[in-house]
């Protein structure tokens, strides 16, 4: 087991028996339910060996996703947008233009069948991320994602982790506030905290294009997974 720190070594190794884990981005909006139906059928194809792991980076169209965890009394605003039950673990959190989601799918049976672990890679992954735009990322303790410290006390989110595991291969993944129209936030109580507020790259004064933004978290994860290559097929 590697530490997730100290960047000595992948914290998810791939065996020898693994390929380069695909990376795919979408040139276009992708619809939740159709971002549901791909990865469930990529997840099916990756625990009987058929298929390589895959990183799908996409946008959505605005909407709310419930994972298994949400409280109906946190869904604000049920008209103004989509609302989508998901099998992904969390509460109720938004999607939209301007956020970067990445949907990844791994074999953690032949990498390391640590749940825990891999919520903190995800974490890890996405504070080195935002470190490369000068952005100091943290965890809290007894909460899932990725926040920022505000200068007079408190914290915003900046990025929210749900993930969803069958057979020991991952689905959903991280969604990374880049430069969303945050207001949007405001029909949801995202992920259940109450008393918190949200923040963006852009927020923070940080005017980074989708493809920095995309480029770091692909070298960010190989640091910490292993190699990518481009993947030249539908998901």
């Amino acid at each position: 087991m590697y530490d997730v720190i100290d960047g000595s070594a992948p914290a998810f190794a791939p065996t020898a028996a693994l390929a380069p884990v695909e990376w795919r981005t979408a040139a276009a909006p992708v619809g939740y339910p159709e971002a549901v139906a791909a990865m469930e059928a990529r997840v099916a194809a990756i625990a009987t060996r058929t298929a390589d792991e895959l990183v799908w980076l996409v946008e959505h169209p605005p909407l709310y996703t419930g994972g298994t965890s949400a409280d109906p009394g946190d869904l604000v605003a049920p008209d103004r947008f989509p609302v989508y039950p998901t099998g992904r673990g969390g509460q109720y959190t938004y999607h939209g233009p301007g956020q970067r989601v990445a949907y990844v799918m791994v074999d953690l049976g032949r990498r390391s069948a640590d749940l825990r672990r891999y919520v903190q890679t995800l974490e890890e992954w996405v504070i080195r991320t935002l470190a490369a735009f000068g952005i100091a990322g943290e965890r809290r303790d007894g909460l899932v994602g990725v926040w920022v410290p505000l200068p007079g006390g408190g914290y915003d989110k900046i990025a929210a982790i749900g993930i969803r595991v069958r057979r020991w291969v991952t689905f959903h993944g991280i969604a990374v506030n880049v430069d969303p129209d945050l207001e949007h936030f405001s029909g949801i109580v995202p992920c259940g905290v109450r008393g918190a507020g949200v923040t963006s790259l852009r927020a923070l004064g940080v005017a980074a294009t989708m493809t920095e933004i995309d480029a770091a978290l692909r070298r960010e994860f190989e640091a910490l997974f292993g190699p990518t290559v481009s993947a030249a097929s539908e998901p």
